[in-house]
């Protein structure tokens, strides 16, 4: 479940997600980016990360197109979690071009804050 959290920067989307990504989760994203930031405009995304168990196909797929639809869009992505295997996940994003991608232990929620807003 995906839930926006206050952020400290007007350029970054901060959420909080914990279970299953599901396709309302990508939807609600995907209107929050609408609602809040041009087609052209770029953004940061700070994600904290807490008891993930997957996702649904669906969920994945809807992910995925949204993803893609916003990829231009994408500057940074803060991902905290105490997760061992979010963090090598995260890693294989270095692979992508264009979007910088930093994973911070659960406890390094500041230098998450100062690494995206840098």
């Amino acid at each position: 479940m995906l839930q926006f959290i206050e952020s400290r920067s007007p350029s970054t989307i901060a959420i909080a997600f914990n279970g299953n990504a599901t396709t309302e989760d990508a939807e609600k994203l995907d209107q929050y980016v609408g609602e809040n930031f041009k087609d052209d405009q770029k953004f940061n995304i700070l994600a904290i990360m807490t008891d993930v168990d997957g996702t649904t196909f669906q969920g994945a797929t809807e992910g995925m197109e949204f993803d893609i639809k916003r990829w231009k869009q994408f500057n940074k992505f803060a991902v905290v979690s105490d997760k061992d295997w979010i963090g090598t996940v995260s890693k294989l994003t270095d692979y992508l071009p264009g979007i910088k991608v930093e994973y911070f232990e659960g406890h390094q929620l500041e230098e998450a804050w100062t690494w995206i807003k840098e």
